[in-house]
């Protein structure tokens, strides 16, 4: 069977995640701060504390959610689901366990269901950011998963 895709308008703004733990915080400012011209042209969001940071290092509001183990990293997961996170941007240290981590597996695998850009990395984050398509709409593929969520419309699954 044949899938069905939809498009999804990325406009020339676009609405990035960003995201660090505890240990990477230092890391994600320092690329935040070398990318300061670019990445202020667009719409940022973050978790707690990295928000708090990103606004003071790049001084211009970052729209804050939770703490990532408050909460933080489900709620950028709804907004990347939504529609409203074009790409993320996620320093996450591989070496530390996280309380939250399947927090964090459950919102990286998000971003692989909605066909988002995603870095994990410094390397891979000046890859996307360096991209051409920062600067210009985008229409990015996603699954229509309509089919998947009419599957037990109508039907007794109790």
């Amino acid at each position: 069977m044949e899938k069905a895709y939809k498009k999804l308008e990325m406009s020339i703004q676009k609405r990035i995640g960003l995201i660090a733990h505890d240990n990477k915080k230092r890391d994600l400012l320092e690329w935040v701060r070398f990318n300061r011209d670019l990445l202020v042209q667009h719409k940022l969001y973050a978790t707690g504390t990295t928000g708090k940071l990103l606004e003071q290092t790049l001084g211009v509001e970052v729209i804050k959610l939770q703490s990532g183990p408050l909460g933080g990293d489900q709620q950028i997961g709804a907004k990347i689901a939504e529609g409203n996170i074009d790409f993320m941007i996620f320093f996450w240290d591989p070496l530390e366990p996280q309380p939250h981590d399947p927090d964090v597996k459950a919102l990286l695998r998000l971003a692989v269901v909605w066909n988002i850009p995603v870095a994990c990395n410094r390397a891979s984050a000046d890859f996307i950011i360096s991209s051409p398509l920062m600067s210009e709409e985008y229409q990015r593929l996603i699954t229509d998963y309509e089919a998947y969520k009419e599957r037990f419309k109508g039907k007794d699954v109790t």
